[in-house]
């Protein structure tokens, strides 16, 4: 059987590389590329592939987790090939529908390996990812926050900055990043985005 593939990235230089890696595997079949999300969503409409090989960052339009959402079915299995793993890209990746998530730093072997699983909707992860899996897993029960920094972590999903947080508890701004540094180590992540997502998937928010 071979495995048709769908190739979604916003670089073409990355785009060429899979294709020139891909073709010279037995069995797999690359029948397009996509350079944007909704060009992705269009063509695997179009086109049914088998496993669409999907990056998170795509610039501007939807991003690599809206795209899988709006694409991952029975029939059609999406493959996150990207450079992040922090767990809040990992668990929307997951949530939105995708059936692995593998690293761009993977050996060629163990990509081919994924993309057959993902074809037959197996489970496919990178070690380092499955390790945060199983990191979150075992920590199910949510990290635990000081009463300051679920203060700091509220004003910042209203999208307040560090000098309005600063501001609305009486502190200084210096004092409102240590806490942004801790809550980040906390969760596991490395943005104020991440933090949200993954305080609002673990309802660490009022």
């Amino acid at each position: 059987m071979t495995v048709r593939i769908l190739l979604c990235d916003d670089h073409a230089v990355v785009r060429a590389g899979l294709l020139a890696l891909l073709g010279s595997v037995d069995g797999i079949e690359v029948v397009g590329e996509a350079g944007s999300g909704e060009e992705a969503v269009a063509m695997a409409a179009k086109l049914v592939p088998d496993v669409v090989l999907m990056d998170l960052q795509l610039g501007s339009g939807i991003d690599g987790v809206e795209a899988t959402r709006r694409i991952a079915s029975p029939r059609v299995h999406v493959l996150v090939l990207t450079t992040y793993d922090t767990d809040a890209d990992i668990t929307r990746a997951i949530e939105a529908g995708a059936t692995g998530y593998l690293l761009k730093a993977e050996r060629p072997d163990e990509l081919f390996a994924a993309i057959r699983a993902a074809a037959e909707g197996r489970t496919a992860l990178s070690a380092p990812v499955a390790g945060r899996v199983m990191d979150r897993m075992r920590g199910a029960a949510g990290p635990t926050l000081t009463e300051r920094e679920r203060d700091i972590l509220s004003q910042l999903a209203q999208g307040l900055g560090n000098r309005e947080i600063a501001r609305a508890l009486f502190i200084s701004e210096a004092t409102v990043k240590t806490h942004l540094g801790r809550i980040y180590a906390k969760l596991g992540v490395d943005t104020r985005a991440g933090a949200v997502a993954v305080a609002k998937e673990q309802r660490l928010l009022p």
